[in-house]
Parts: structure tokens; C-alpha cells; sequence
């Protein structure tokens, strides 16, 4: 009697099991929202690593060989046009000069000789002439010697900033030998490279409406406060890459940029057709992303995505989608591939009109 009545309790458990199961399994088909990527013209803004360069950047030079007699500027100060910079020891060249300047007037004093002679008929006037290629030889020498003399004072070409003086006072200095580097940071140069269909958006769209100005984003995340525009684009595209250079200017009145600094460009491009989804619809993986599409089983299946362009809460879809996908919106994390799920079909353009809200 008890083992019957063991068998009848045991059996109700099971029925009940069995039957919690099977509402737990019906509950777990949850409602989730869905929709489908749309198609929009809009405006994207995107990102390009930059090099930043001066207007101007020289070496400086040693034009002539001798000791460094003298450094009149010091590393990052700012020199104007025409600033005595450094020294080379001038005494071989003071000598050289003295030597050509008094050969110069004994050319005078036999041209002088040749000359009252030559009046007298004592020569013929072929010694004159003779003593007036002396002469301007001699002269020639001198100035010559006044250049080499000159190369000993090396002075600024333009107004800049010194960079590191790598010798110091007494070093043997060797013709050609780098004494420093000057910048003109006025103005600096921002390069960057932009992809061929990026590139026909811009001329036939951006430019057209204006769209050469840019921001730089320096490397603490931080945008310059002045706006530059873009000046000009390189001849031909990079075979390799496919990318062709655009070069930016941006004013830097603030000396706050300087030569060799690295950033990126922020670009706003027009975009005709671009397909968007919001980010929240998506997940990452590895550094890629992926959305879950669904199924007309209400099933969900993960499909990896190509992003082209990012703006405040949506994504510009290179590859992976089509308008007449389903695509999960929201709950991500909560589903697993090939879950069943209730769909709830949200109007993509409501969603957009929504975060976009949300964002101002």
C-alpha cells in the first residue's frame, strides 16, 4: 500500500515537472523588438590619422669647416628672420679676406701704371687690358673670400623655433655638418589619407558645399580649437592602398602644434543612400561586429557586419546588410544563436528619429 502510494506521489512529480518544463520552455519565447536597416542621406563625420608638419622646416647647416666658436640661441627658443644663430671661428677666413683685399689694390696700382703708359704709347694697350683682367680676377677673389668669410656667421632664414643643437662650443665642425632644425610654426600642415570613394564624395559633394573645413584632434583626445580647411590633394592614388593624401592648414597662433606631432582629422562627408543601423542593435566580438538577424520562424542567427562611417548612436553599414533584413534592436546579451524569440517589428525610422532626439 505505501510502495502504491510512493508510485502515485512519484508520478505526480513527474506530471508537474514535466509541466513546469514545458512553461518555463514557453516563457523563455520572449517579445523582442526587431527592425530593418534603412537608407538615408546624411551627413558622417570620420576620422584620419594625420602627421602634422610646419609650413617651414629646414637643417641648418655649416657651410664652412672650423671650430664653433660661438651659440647665440638656445633649443625651442624662438628666433626671428635674420638672427645670428651661431658663429664658426673667422680667423683663416679674416686672413683669406685681408690677403684678397690687398691684392685687389695692387691690381689697382699696376692697372693704374699699365693705363699711363699705354697713354704715353711706352706699351701697347693689350698691357692695359692685361692689367684690367688682373684686376677683376683679383676682385672676384675678394668676393669670394667675403662669401667664405660670411659662412661663418650662420644666421636664421625665416622665423621659427631652434630644435636640438646637437654640438657645442669648441666642436671641430665639418662643411655640411647639421647644426640644428628651424620650423615655422605659424601655420602647420595636417596630412592624411583618404580612401578613392571618400575621395569622389568630397569633390563631387563636400566641396561643392563648402565641406574643406576640418578639425584636428590632437593625441589627449582634444579638439584645436581652430578650424582648418583642406588646401590640396596629391596627384595620383597609392597603388597599394588605394588611398590618396589630402593636406589641411590650420592657423596656430598659440604655438600650441608643433613639427612632427601626430593627430587626426576630423572630416565631414555627405553620404546619398547610406545604410544605417542603431549601435545599440549590434554586439563585438574580437574587435568585430555582429547583429542577429531574424528568421520568419522567429528564430535569430548572427551575421557579421562591416561599419563605413560612425555617427551618435548609428552606424553606416558597409557590408553584411540589406533593407529587407530583420534585425535584432535590443537584447543582444539576453539571446543565443538559433533562440526563438517573439518579434516585435519597430519603424527604423521612429528608432533614428529617437537617438537623434536623444543625442541633442
Amino acid at each position: 500500500m505505501k510502495r502504491a502510494a510512493f508510485f502515485v506521489s512519484l508520478s505526480t512529480a513527474c506530471i508537474l515537472f514535466s509541466c513546469n518544463q514545458h512553461k518555463q520552455e514557453k516563457e523563455e519565447v520572449k517579445d523582442f523588438p526587431v527592425t530593418n536597416p534603412v537608407t538615408l542621406d546624411t551627413i558622417v563625420s570620420k576620422d584620419y590619422v594625420s602627421q602634422v608638419r610646419s609650413v617651414q622646416n629646414i637643417e641648418i647647416r655649416a657651410q664652412e669647416r672650423g671650430f664653433l666658436q660661438e651659440i647665440f640661441v638656445d633649443e625651442g627658443q624662438y628666433v626671428k628672420q635674420g638672427q645670428l644663430l651661431f658663429r664658426i671661428k673667422p680667423q683663416l677666413y679674416r686672413a683669406e679676406l685681408a690677403k684678397a683685399e690687398a691684392e685687389v689694390k695692387e691690381a689697382k696700382i699696376e692697372l693704374q701704371n699699365a693705363k699711363t703708359l699705354a697713354d704715353n704709347n711706352v706699351v701697347s694697350k693689350n698691357e692695359q687690358a692685361v692689367a684690367m683682367a688682373r684686376l677683376e680676377k683679383a676682385q672676384a677673389e675678394m668676393q669670394l673670400a667675403q662669401i667664405h668669410l660670411s659662412f661663418t656667421d650662420i644666421r636664421a632664414p625665416f622665423s621659427g623655433v631652434i630644435d636640438r643643437i646637437p654640438k657645442r662650443l669648441g666642436s671641430l665642425i665639418d662643411e655640411g655638418e647639421l647644426l640644428t632644425s628651424l620650423s615655422d610654426n605659424s601655420n602647420m600642415y595636417a596630412y592624411f589619407n583618404v580612401s578613392e570613394q571618400e575621395y569622389l564624395n568630397y569633390q563631387t559633394n563636400a566641396k561643392e558645399k563648402g565641406g574643406d573645413e576640418v578639425q584636428l584632434i590632437l593625441a589627449n583626445n582634444q579638439p584645436l580649437k581652430y578650424k582648418g580647411k583642406i588646401q590640396t590633394i596629391e596627384g595620383e592614388f597609392n597603388s597599394e592602398t588605394g588611398n590618396i593624401a589630402f593636406r589641411a592648414k590650420f592657423p596656430n597662433p598659440d604655438k600650441l602644434l608643433r613639427h612632427g606631432e601626430t593627430g587626426k582629422v576630423r572630416m565631414t562627408l555627405p553620404m546619398t543612400n547610406a545604410l544605417i543601423i542603431p549601435q545599440k542593435a549590434t554586439y563585438e566580438i574580437q574587435d568585430k561586429k555582429y547583429v542577429f538577424l531574424v528568421d520568419a520562424k522567429g528564430q535569430v542567427h548572427s551575421r557579421q557586419i562591416q561599419i563605413s562611417s560612425e555617427m551618435p548612436d548609428l552606424y553606416v553599414i558597409g557590408k553584411g546588410l540589406t533593407v529587407q533584413d530583420k534585425v535584432l534592436l535590443e537584447g543582444t546579451q539576453m539571446v543565443r544563436e538559433g533562440d526563438k524569440i517573439k518579434p516585435h517589428y519597430v519603424d527604423p525610422k521612429k528608432t533614428i528619429a529617437a537617438l537623434r532626439l536623444k543625442a541633442e
